[in-house]
């Protein structure tokens, strides 16, 4: 079954406090090889058949109404996996 992966994370612009904790984290493990964190969601939209363009745009219209907040998130990918 093919299965429509959708990524959403937050604006650059915006603050990210998850990843702001963690990046904090990782300096006090002593990981220093990563200067930024910034966490996101994942989708996984499982379809029964073939994805044609009707169920990518279909895919594309729930990231951009349901799956993200278009205020503070923005969808930066949407990809098929078999």
């Amino acid at each position: 079954m093919p299965t429509i992966v959708v990524d959403v994370m937050p604006k650059a612009e915006l603050l990210d406090p998850q990843g702001k904790a963690v990046a904090g984290a990782l300096q006090r493990l002593g990981v220093s090889e990563f200067n930024g964190v910034r966490i996101g969601k994942r989708f996984e939209l499982t379809v029964d058949g073939e994805v044609g363009e009707d169920t990518l745009a279909a895919a594309r219209r729930i990231a951009d109404e349901i799956l993200s907040n278009s205020v503070i998130e923005d969808v930066v990918g949407i990809e098929v996996v078999e």
